[in-house]
């Protein structure tokens, strides 16, 4: 339960602040816009009032006087512009000198076609908003244009900042009692889905036990070496501190190393006698088939590694590719060292089982031509206890130490 909610909670709290973020976000964007067209229209309207006969007529006095009736009533800054969009007249307001050097460093622009423009700009810490709107006459005709730096106060500013405030505490409590609300559910699919997952997560690894299982049978093998070598694998990946993927990969791999043998005749598999160097030739193919078999499948194909490469020598005399030293992956490296070893150390109807000691030494004097030396050294110093613990085992104790390994690396 404790996983669960340590999944959820913080996806919830990211998803109510996001949400947040964007409502806040429009609520300023609708405000601002509101601003535009407000500045806009009041340009738009007393260019309309402007008399344009003054413009042509260069009447600059009475420009001038209207201009200051501008400034007083909306706007802290009103140029006038004739139809060649060279300056007539210019008015700033009292107190706004500054905002004219300001300015400056804006480009200054007019419309293509005489219709209205707007830019909004932050000067100052203040919102400004610069309209230009055309002049035209009584018959229509383009005059000049009429340009309004209208100034937000900050009454107005504050307002705006007012309503995201109450928008995003009302989204804020709005989500958050939804949440209340479905948490509890959520809670619940998700713990369904997580026990399904688990399930079919469950499956497949039984799917790949049995199937390397009914392989370790028809080559006369046992259950009891599978676990094992299995166990084997992952207390020296852990050894040399490989990761809880590569971990897995090995697990999955330790299970279907041999898969591909199901494809070799039973003459060949089953022969008590030492093969001759067709019947070996036939016998190598098992890695391929192996590869064929798992490559169609997501989950088994993370066992590849081990299954195209445990036969592979760190000396580059193995098989099928002739790998050597690092190009050989890491876990069928890994892998083939605990094979060998419990193949040396376990009786078989041919042969009986070797003792510790005269393994260790096929291991050790093979190390640099068949096994990866360091591996072979971490396995040296943990081979002692794990051979006290794995070799002797019931194996349902090895199937039940198994299954914590599994719980570990795929917290089944």
């Amino acid at each position: 339960m404790i996983s669960i909610h340590r999944y959820i909670l913080p996806r919830v709290a990211i998803a109510w602040l996001l949400l947040s973020l964007l409502v806040g976000g429009v609520v300023f964007w609708v405000e601002i816009e509101r601003i535009d067209e407000k500045a806009a229209a009041l340009a738009l309207n007393e260019a309309h009032r402007f008399p344009a006969e003054l413009l042509q007529q260069k009447k600059l006095a009475e420009i001038q006087a209207h201009m200051e009736n501008l400034t007083r009533q909306h706007f802290g800054i009103v140029e006038v512009y004739d139809a060649n969009r060279v300056m007539v007249a210019e008015r700033i307001a009292p107190g706004q000198e500054m905002l004219e050097e300001s300015l400056k460093q804006f480009a200054h622009g007019f419309p293509e076609k005489d219709s209205i423009t707007y830019h909004r700009l932050r000067i100052d810490d203040r919102w400004v908003l610069q309209v230009l709107v055309p002049l035209r006459d009584q018959a229509d005709k383009l005059s000049g244009f009429l340009e309004g730096v209208y100034i937000v106060d900050r009454e107005t500013e504050a307002g705006i900042y007012a309503d995201i405030g109450y928008t995003v505490a009302f989204v804020l409590l709005a989500v958050l009692a939804t949440s209340l609300v479905l948490y509890p559910l959520a809670v619940a699919l998700n713990r369904d889905v997580v026990r399904q997952s688990k399930q079919i997560l469950r499956g497949n690894l039984e799917m790949m036990a049995v199937l390397g299982s009914a392989i370790a049978k028809r080559d006369s093998d046992t259950h009891s070496h599978n676990y094992r070598v299995t166990l084997y694998a992952v207390a020296l990946a852990e050894a040399i501190r490989l990761d809880a993927e590569k971990i897995r990969q090995l697990i999955s791999g330790a299970f279907l190393h041999d898969v591909g043998k199901i494809g070799i005749p039973d003459g060949i598999l089953l022969k008590p006698g030492r093969l001759d160097d067709d019947e070996f030739r036939v016998m190598k193919t098992h890695v391929e088939l192996g590869e064929d078999i798992i490559r169609n499948s997501g989950f088994l194909s993370s066992a590849r590694d081990v299954v195209a490469c445990h036969h592979e020598k760190f000396d580059g005399g193995g098989y099928p590719r002739g790998l050597a030293g690092k190009a050989i992956p890491v876990v069928a490296r890994v892998f083939a060292v605990a094979d060998v070893f419990d193949a040396l150390t376990s009786k078989r109807p041919y042969k009986p089982a070797m003792p510790l000691d005269d393994a260790l030494n096929i291991l050790h004097d093979g190390a640099g031509q068949h096994f990866d030396p360091t591996i072979i050294q971490a396995f040296e110093d943990i081979v002692l206890e794990q051979y006290t613990m794995l070799h002797a085992a019931e194996e349902e104790w090895l199937r039940g130490r198994l299954e914590k390994v599994l719980g570990t690396y795929y917290g089944i």
